[in-house]
């Protein structure tokens, strides 16, 4: 069986490291930047602390500061034309998930015209061209958008987080930088940081996982485990930095196999609710994990072991019980008790919800088989 594995060409990483940008620009021949945020970062000056580099540097830019936290088409849309008008030759996405995702549906339509629609990007993209270059600072420590050929937006019509899949999009250069996540907001910080530990668990568990994958998450759940809690509670710079890096690790390897059904479910959260994605996902982790267990328990034992839990000798129901334990007790250490009712849900929307699930991207990679009934049933207990 061929593997393939597709990561985006340079990082860097530490404090700071943003002082590399306007050099990065200027080495490849760049003219002008359009600086893709959201409009709290900008309120907040933590975009500032980028556009002040290509300040300094006289590197010229627009900035175009309205995404949403689950971008739009509308988004997409107002970004396109931004891009247009200031005649930019390569994007800077500053920001979370939200942005850099913003940042790449531009950046491919910007050289794949035909696909303005943006729905025909759902799913595996078959887009020609490359987009237009993204440099990408990631100012939270959970998306790993910054190295994923990933990237979902809200078809606010239909209610539905499209799900797109295209390694044309993939960042040039990504830069992580821990003063820029530093600013992060105890709330912003826990549910992102839970939000790399699904991705980094989805993508140890899913069906197509593989030697390197599996490298990249083990490392990535044992750093999260690690030093969550300190970088949210504590914000502990060292312990931001790790969290940094182990955001980036699950990156590259749910990138190339995929993830499940944590994010099946939490996408319809985010599309109906607006509920952030990073809590969505935390809310469900224990839940899903419950129910994949019966088929992959093994693979939890792996972890525990791994985490310096004696599992070797524990049965199937243990491990199961431990791994979710430990799950709860991680969310509970960095302040995230809610539940799915927290979001909005109600019951009446479970069958709705459920059947959007059923045809979200991620749902083939689970490693366990999953009915629209299932769905309905896992709503339910996550309440």
């Amino acid at each position: 069986m061929v593997e393939k594995f597709v990561l985006n060409e340079t990082s860097y990483f530490g404090k700071g490291a943003r002082e590399v940008l306007v050099q990065e620009l200027k080495n490849r021949g760049f003219k002008k930047a359009l600086v893709v945020t959201d409009k709290s970062l900008y309120d907040a000056h933590v975009t500032k602390k980028v556009t002040d580099e290509l300040d300094k540097g006289n590197f010229n830019y627009s900035v175009y500061s309205d995404v949403k936290p689950n971008p739009t088409k509308k988004n997409v849309w107002d970004g396109l034309r931004a891009c247009k008008e200031a005649e930019a030759d390569v994007l800077v996405a500053v920001g979370g998930g939200s942005s850099i995702d913003t940042a790449k549906a531009i950046s491919i339509i910007m050289t794949n015209p035909e696909n303005e629609d943006i729905v025909s990007l759902e799913g595996a993209a078959t887009t020609k061209n490359k987009g237009l270059p993204i440099i990408a600072l990631p100012t939270t420590a959970g998306t790993a958008a910054e190295v994923t050929i990933n990237y979902v937006i809200t078809d606010e019509d239909r209610e539905v987080k499209m799900v797109c899949v295209d390694p044309h999009d993939i960042p040039i250069i990504a830069i992580v930088d821990t003063e820029l996540m530093a600013s992060m907001p105890k709330s912003i910080a826990s549910s992102t940081g839970m939000d790399a530990l699904t991705h980094a668990v989805e993508g140890y568990i899913t069906k197509a996982h593989n030697t390197m994958s599996d490298m990249f998450h083990m490392e990535a759940i044992k750093l999260i485990f690690k030093y969550l809690p300190a970088a949210v509670n504590e914000k502990d710079e060292e312990a931001i930095n790790k969290m940094g890096l182990a955001q980036y690790i699950a990156g590259m390897g749910f990138s190339n196999v995929g993830l499940g059904i944590v994010h099946s479910m939490a996408h319809q959260l985010g599309a109906v609710y607006d509920t952030p994605h990073g809590l969505a996902n935390a809310i469900l982790l224990p839940t899903v994990m419950r129910f994949n267990g019966e088929v992959c328990y093994e693979r939890f034992r792996d972890i525990l072991i791994a985490l310096g839990v004696d599992a070797k000798d524990m049965n199937k129901e243990q491990v199961i019980d431990k791994f979710v334990e430990m799950i709860q007790e991680l969310s509970k250490k960095v302040g995230i008790t809610q539940t799915v009712k927290d979001t909005g849900c109600k019951e009446e929307d479970f069958e709705m919800l459920a059947q959007k699930a059923m045809n979200d991207a991620c749902r083939p990679g689970n490693p366990r088989e999953t009915t629209k009934e299932d769905f309905i049933e896992l709503f339910r207990k996550a309440m």
